[in-house]
């Protein structure tokens, strides 16, 4: 599961409960109060600890079934890690909340023959779809060509999201993910719910392979080679940027003690966080290297920051 937020808390729930043998849960956040609304995995004790998402994603799944075997990863899913993160995995589901790291699924998806279940939700609008690997099955590139224009469609921050909706997309993407696992063959369609307004939709996508898709028939796999990467991401929801790890890991220790002039920080075993004295600005520095810039509506600001604290 690529993302614990709350497409991947409904999603592992039941695939823990289903009796999955091993789920590997991968995510790049900390838990936020906001969170608790919708991300059903977590409640008010991870929340006071700070833990990140995929590690109290992992503890909760324990506590739910111990005979299943769960690894949490805290990191972001990139081009240089995607491989090792995913490796043996016989079906790897979305819980992202942007199509660049889909499209990167996608890429690794169609290289390595594993079959991958897309899932979203922004409003009161959830859809998903289960991609088989092969060479007469559409891909999610089929389907979606290309990232949309920025401010092209509704976000999280624009439009809210509908827990509920939610958990429909990602119910239906766990059953299919456990049709996937026990052998049956994979339907792939395109499922549109909305809740409110009282609409389901089916697509069948099986004969829709596009002879154009730049991923399964042309086999370029431009988020997979780190053509399309980005350093530096916005976070739907959460008024906050992500910059990555320029590739060395930080002394956390020594980052609070130098930043103990500025602002009140606090650490644990996987991230230091705390605000900038007299502001709104909060930094979240993990292990990996990666940091997050609070309380900022840009990747500019971001930057900025950034440079000014941590250098």
């Amino acid at each position: 599961m690529v993302g614990a937020g709350a497409l991947g808390c409904v999603s592992l729930d039941w695939l823990c409960r289903a009796g999955v043998g091993r789920l590997t849960v991968i995510d790049r956040d900390v838990i936020e109060p906001t969170n608790l609304q919708r991300q059903v995995l977590y409640d008010a004790r991870h929340l006071e600890r700070g833990l990140p998402k995929a590690v109290a994603a992992a503890e909760r799944l324990r506590e739910i079934d111990p005979g299943v075997r769960v690894e949490g990863h805290v990191a972001d899913v990139t081009h240089a890690n995607i491989a090792s993160l995913l490796e043996g995995a016989e079906v790897v589901l979305d819980g992202t909340d942007n199509f660049e790291t889909r499209f990167l699924i996608n890429d690794h998806a169609v290289r390595s023959g594993t079959p991958f279940v897309y899932a979203g939700a922004v409003g009161t609008r959830a859809m998903a779809a289960a991609f088989a690997s092969g060479e007469r099955s559409p891909c999610l590139r089929c389907v979606f060509r290309d990232p949309p224009p920025a401010g092209s469609q509704p976000t999280c921050d624009t439009a809210g999201v509908l827990g509920p909706a939610v958990g429909l997309a990602a119910s239906w993407q766990a059953a299919q993910a456990v049709a996937i696992l026990i052998g049956r063959e994979v339907r792939t369609r395109l499922v549109e719910l909305d809740p409110w307004l009282g609409i389901v939709r089916s697509v069948d996508l099986g004969a829709s392979r596009d002879a154009a898709c730049p991923c399964c028939a042309q086999g370029r796999v431009e988020f997979l080679d780190g053509s399309r990467a980005r350093p530096m991401t916005e976070l739907c929801g959460r008024d906050a940027v992500q910059i990555a790890s320029n590739g060395s890991a930080p002394d956390l220790a020594a980052l609070e003690t130098r930043l103990a002039g500025v602002g009140s920080f606090s650490r644990n075993a996987f991230l230091l966080r705390g605000t900038i004295e007299d502001s709104a600005i909060g930094l979240t520095v993990f292990r990996d290297g990666r940091v997050l810039v609070h309380g900022v509506d840009s990747i500019e600001a971001a930057r900025t920051i950034h440079a000014r604290y941590l250098g």
